[in-house]
């Protein structure tokens, strides 16, 4: 009974709304909609703009920082190719004196016997 009587109180409804009139003025944004649109995307594009500058600085203060790394690096490695005539050692737990350090029986691994 109650099944029955949905698609007709549907209808109903649906034959109201058609014949209600509104006035557009009342659901439109009007002016201060457009005003407050426009103020969140000025708010919007300065916060992008900020956020680019601030992504650049770091940027290039990574590049900076890393090319006075390589720097200080290369004068490490002179002042000992004019100290020792050797250049820096390549392998951990090397020194000028001895050349590579041997490995130990003690470290994990396969062993070379």
């Amino acid at each position: 009974m109650i099944i029955g009587a949905a698609p007709v109180l549907v209808a109903a409804a649906l034959v109201r709304a058609e014949e209600e009139e509104f006035d557009p003025n009342l659901v439109t944004p009007g002016v201060w909609g457009f005003v407050l649109t426009f103020v969140i995307m000025l708010v919007v594009v300065l916060l992008v703009l900020d956020m680019v500058r601030r992504i650049r600085r770091v940027n290039y203060r990574a590049e900076v920082r890393a090319q006075i790394e390589a720097e200080e690096l290369e004068e490490l490695e002179e002042r000992l190719a004019a100290e020792g005539g050797a250049s820096a050692p390549d392998a951990p737990g090397a020194t000028p004196e001895n050349g590579p350090a041997e490995a130990s029986d003690d470290e994990d691994g396969p062993s070379a016997r």
